[in-house]
């Protein structure tokens, strides 16, 4: 059954507060978690809007018509859907979906289940299975807790001085299993009705109780999300970039049990290898999505940085056209690359289809090093006001505002309030606490970049390159 937004925002209002944000346990009608609850509401009302429509709707077989962000990939048109939704939607919200994370690491586990199943006897993909069901039948708006908080860096998960600095089992029961842990940087868990728990690096065998899966409502009992919520809020006027923010999560889990029907993988002797798959396709396919959502980050500030030059009357200067010809490159490699993992990718034994691995990381690579590159075009476009700018009261005060009217004008033939909406949102984009959250995220949304450069070199046959400079070079091999 497909929901609205509003049913949605509903469902979210009747959990259990345990959402902590400033030291105070709030409810999910909160006002500072609005702004992205209302971005994940919005993918539920467009999906028979005629644009939307074809992406957001998908035929199953099993349930009728879903929503394409409860769906299981089963073809390289789904690939392709899935990243062109993105971007469009991320053209309306000035950002991020928050929808994808829990989506990708759905299809990663599809994939992961299937294989424990089979190799280990534990009914890992039936139960999946049967929570594939309840994710569809009910529309589910999901979220996926995947990074450890990870401790000393120089050391494994096993050989850490607090064990618990990466999530996993403490105990086993009949009915489940108990997990003491935390996981950083999860977006928009506050907001989500069920969040997805997976590993966050590959195991060792002394590892295996690190290597859990499972699912919970975001409201579980033992379950504290420690809550950042930035937006974008004006004080006089309302505009697009007005409505939307951001939420950030610390979720800790305080010997939580999990009963067994959503445990995916148990952490059980000999499942440690699991674990590692479940992380690498649930980045894999968080990447696939982010040559969706970064083309559309990109095009935006390509947007801004183009508006700012025609305002300022310097749009048609020859260093202007180079930055803004740079600006499209990056937008459309990284679509690119998504087209070509897509149009490359591979079906499972699971029936899931696998993108590939060397172009969403090639992609996923090529846009987090240029982030900050693309900033700094729009600052060097826009200048110094987006961090000078005068507050809007003062802007729209009955004395000093018609003098701030007429000073800030640049060209004549655009209104000056045009010039301080434009210059407001390119303070919000460059220098706010939400603008550094999104330039970090810019870099290390979907995964560090070292963990790109490692996808990249283990699934490129160097080799094969090797032996095309040596029959060029004429060095002669056995």
């Amino acid at each position: 059954m497909m929901k609205t937004g509003d049913e949605f925002l509903q469902n979210l209002n009747k959990m259990k507060p345990n959402v902590i944000i400033n030291g105070e346990t709030v409810g999910r009608d909160d006002p500072r978690l609005q702004a992205v609850a209302k971005i994940m509401a919005l993918t539920l009302d467009k999906v028979d809007e005629p644009k939307f429509k074809d992406l957001l709707k998908v035929e199953s077989e099993e349930y009728g018509t879903i929503n394409r962000f409860t769906h299981i990939h089963q073809s390289v048109d789904d690939l392709l859907k899935k990243q062109e939704l993105t971007r469009e939607i991320c053209r309306i919200t000035g950002g991020c979906v928050f929808r994808c994370m829990g989506i990708d690491a759905m299809n990663a586990l599809s994939i992961v289940t299937h294989r424990a199943e089979a190799m280990t006897g534990q009914p890992y993909n039936q139960r999946f299975k049967e929570y594939l069901k309840f994710w569809q039948e009910n529309d589910i708006v999901g979220s996926c807790a995947q990074t450890d908080v990870k401790g000393n860096r120089a050391l494994r998960p096993h050989q850490q001085a607090d064990p618990d600095l990466y999530l996993r089992v403490i105990e086993h029961r009949d009915d489940g299993i108990v997990v003491r842990g935390a996981k950083n940087h999860i977006t928009a868990a506050a907001v989500a009705e069920e969040i997805i728990v997976i590993p966050t690096r590959f195991l060792t065998p002394e590892e295996d109780e690190y290597a859990v899966a499972f699912a919970i409502p975001g409201d579980w009992e033992g379950v504290k999300l420690v809550t950042r919520a930035s937006s974008h809020k004006r004080e006089y006027y309302t505009c697009p970039s007005g409505e939307f923010g951001d939420v950030e999560n610390f979720i800790i889990f305080d010997d939580v049990f999990i009963p067994n029907d959503r445990v995916f993988l148990g952490g059980r002797k000999g499942e440690s290898a699991f674990g590692g798959w479940a992380a690498l396709l649930f980045a894999l396919y968080h990447r696939h999505s982010y040559t969706g959502c970064k083309p559309a980050s990109s095009e935006i500030i390509l947007g801004f940085s183009a508006l700012v030059s025609e305002y300022s009357g310097i749009e048609d200067k020859k260093h202007v056209q180079s930055k803004l010809a740079d600006l499209i490159s990056v937008t459309e490699l990284v679509y690119a690359a998504g087209i070509a993992a897509a149009h490359k990718a591979t079906k499972d034994d699971s029936g899931t289809m696998i993108p590939d691995t060397v172009f969403c990381n090639v992609g996923r690579k090529h846009a987090g090093k240029s982030y900050y590159h693309e900033l700094e075009i729009l600052a060097d476009l826009a200048g110094g006001l987006p961090a000078t700018l005068p507050h809007e009261a003062d802007f729209y005060d009955e004395t000093i505002g018609p003098l701030l009217q007429k000073y800030i004008k640049r060209k004549e033939d655009v209104p000056a309030e045009d010039i301080y909406k434009l210059y407001r949102t390119l303070s919000d984009m460059l220098c706010s606490s939400i603008g550094g959250v999104s330039a970090v995220a810019g870099v290390h949304g979907g995964g560090s970049p070292v963990m790109e450069d490692v996808a990249i070199l283990k699934q490129y046959d160097l080799d094969e390159k090797k032996k095309i400079a040596k029959y060029l070079a004429g060095i002669c091999e056995d």
